[in-house]
């Protein structure tokens, strides 16, 4: 039961987008598509639960001099896995986000759960603080994401709800990625209170 506890955890009462606010430049970046969002929160969610159960692992074996330069080699070498995975059978997403899977070495989520969660828990619990966190930030991507693409072009994962003549540009832009992002967490919070 206590696993469920850490799971729902992370989807809603520390969720790393709207009630964190971690991971800000994948997040207003990302975002211009539900498709991009999902794929970069569910890139983000591959990394961070292998990244917590190996830390999870090693946390004895590495002194405290060298334990945050041990947890970046870890979570860097599970970046190269995920980008190679990713440029091998989806090279159109992997285009499409560039730059930012590379990124996800220094995200601060990432690092953050493995120096929070992953270093002070057994391998089993910290597997469900991955999932739980990285589902969070994968349905905040996604949502986000989702939002931004209809009011930007009027459709949502590429189909089409309203009229393109209907969309407003800003919200494909970076503009529209801060504006989008504000009424959301606003919205969060009002129905968390």
């Amino acid at each position: 039961m206590n696993n469920l506890k850490v799971l729902f955890n992370g989807i809603v009462k520390e969720n790393p987008t709207f009630v964190l606010l971690l991971g800000m430049c994948p997040t207003l970046a990302t975002t211009t598509s539900a498709i991009n969002g999902m794929s970069m929160g569910l890139a983000t969610m591959f990394v961070l639960i292998l990244s917590n159960f190996l830390i999870s692992l090693i946390k004895n074996l590495v002194p405290d001099m060298v334990r945050i330069p041990c947890y970046i080699v870890v979570i860097a070498s599970l970046v190269t896995v995920l980008q190679m995975l990713m440029q091998a059978y989806v090279p159109d997403i992997y285009e499409t986000l560039g730059l930012f899977i590379p990124l996800i070495v220094v995200n601060c989520i990432i690092l953050g759960r493995a120096e929070a969660f992953a270093a002070k828990n057994n391998p089993v619990a910290s597997i469900f603080d991955g999932i739980g966190i990285g589902i969070g930030f994968t349905l905040a991507l996604t949502l986000l994401g989702a939002v931004r693409e209809f009011l930007g072009t009027g459709g949502v994962f590429g189909f089409t709800l309203q009229g393109e003549q209907y969309g407003m540009l800003m919200f494909v832009l970076a503009p529209g990625a801060f504006l989008t992002l504000g009424y959301l967490i606003a919205i969060v919070n009002k129905i968390k209170k």
